[in-house]
Parts: structure tokens; C-alpha cells; sequence
């Protein structure tokens, strides 16, 4: 059986919730059935956003670092649960010579499946992934439109990102809540969670809304690609 390695550490919750979802999706009647993961938690690699938006310390090395000490472990097949990393993608798979899953095509191609007839998709992300366009340059060549906060209402997305980051729960949605409703008035029909922080807090706090997790896309792809079945839920 092939090997997944998760790159991780941005963050540790994150990386959690990727590796649960891979084993809960993953269609095994006992421990032998399981796939083998090797997890990279490196929680070391500086601050994506910080570098986008203020140009504060690069994170490239780090992660690069991260991809090659999976390939040497053994591992058949990288992905990297956090969307605003995604950003560093290109430069990362030149120093690795196997497979590195793209959360955002996979989030794009899943997108246009399920819901072929959606027109506008609301984005919900770190500032970096907004103004990095990380998202949009994928989703343009689908012909996916997406409808990103604007400056006020982002600064709540953040402050959600942020604070599962810190391991809050006593969270106030009140904002937040008020991001979503705007984007719904700009006509979003659907979100998605794309920051890996974000489907941890939707769970969380039982936020009901039409969404996309890129986080379950990503564990489900993966599980595909090593050649298991997803269990149906």
C-alpha cells in the first residue's frame, strides 16, 4: 500500500483535522486496513499571510525542507493542508520528485462537479489567500466567479482564523455571521472554507451554511490516489 505524507504544522489543528479525516473517510474494517501516514508537524515554518501581506520572514525553505524530508522517509504522495501555503506550491515541487496533491485544483475540480450550475462562490480566507489570489487563478480556468469580503468584513474571517489557531472556544460569531450574511447579498450561493482553520470552527460551532471543505476534498483525493475506497457517511 502507498504512503501519504502530510506537510503540517500550519497549523497543528489543522493538520489534525486532515490526518482525522483521512482515517474516517477511509474505507477500513480494522488497524491493517488503514493507510500509512507519516506526518510532518512542522510548526517552525514562519507565518504565511505575515509574509503575502508585510513581507515578514519567507517560509519557503521551511516547507521545502518539510517536502524533501517526507520524500526521503518514503512517502508516495505529499499534500498540505493550508490553503494560504498553496501560495508557495510552485517553488516547492521543483526540489521533490513525487506527487504533491493541490488542495486548490482538487477544491476547483470538486466545485464544478457538485455544483455545476453555481454562478457565484463566496471565499473564505486568510487576507493572504484573498489578496495573493491563490484561489482565483485556479477557479478562473473553471469559470467558477468568487466573491471575496471586503475589507471591513475580512478583518472577521481573520480574527475567527486566528483565534482556532490560538485554541480558543468562547469565540463571539456575531461578526462573522455578519461576513457571511454580506456575502450572501453579493449573491454567494455557497462558501468556501478555505482556510483549514475554518471547517474546524464550522464543526465547532455548528455553523449551518452551503459549503465546501477543501480539507475533506484534499483527505478524499488522497485516499483515491493510494488506491483505497472512501467509506460512504
Amino acid at each position: 500500500m502507498k504512503t501519504i505524507g502530510i506537510l503540517g504544522g500550519m497549523g497543528p489543528l489543522a493538520t489534525a483535522d486532515l490526518f482525522r479525516k483521512i482515517i474516517t473517510l477511509t474505507d477500513a474494517e480494522s488497524d491493517n486496513e488503514h493507510i500509512e501516514i507519516i506526518v510532518e508537524n512542522n510548526t517552525k515554518i514562519p507565518d504565511r499571510t505575515d509574509h503575502i501581506i508585510n513581507n515578514g520572514e519567507d517560509p519557503t525553505k521551511h516547507m521545502i525542507k518539510s517536502a524533501i524530508r517526507l520524500e526521503m522517509m518514503g512517502v508516495d504522495v505529499i499534500v498540505m493542508p493550508c490553503n494560504t501555503a498553496h501560495y508557495f506550491y510552485d517553488e516547492i515541487i521543483k526540489y521533490i520528485d513525487i506527487p504533491f496533491m493541490n488542495m486548490i485544483v482538487e477544491t476547483a475540480n470538486k466545485a464544478k462537479e457538485l455544483y455545476p450550475d453555481t454562478k457565484k462562490i463566496g471565499l473564505l480566507a486568510t487576507e493572504g489567500t484573498c489578496k495573493a489570489g491563490i484561489y482565483d487563478k485556479v477557479f478562473e480556468q473553471y469559470d467558477l466567479e468568487l466573491v471575496k469580503p471586503d475589507e471591513d468584513h475580512q478583518k472577521y474571517v481573520t480574527e475567527l482564523i486566528y483565534d482556532i489557531k490560538r485554541g480558543k472556544t468562547d469565540i463571539d460569531l456575531t461578526n462573522f455571521r455578519t461576513t457571511l450574511e454580506a456575502l450572501k447579498r453579493r449573491e454567494a450561493e455557497l462558501f468556501i472554507l478555505g482556510c483549514t482553520e475554518l471547517p474546524v470552527a464550522f464543526q465547532m460551532f455548528n455553523i449551518d451554511e452551503r459549503c465546501i471543505d477543501p480539507t475533506k476534498i484534499l483527505a478524499c483525493s488522497a485516499i483515491e490516489f493510494v488506491g483505497k475506497n472512501i467509506k460512504s457517511l
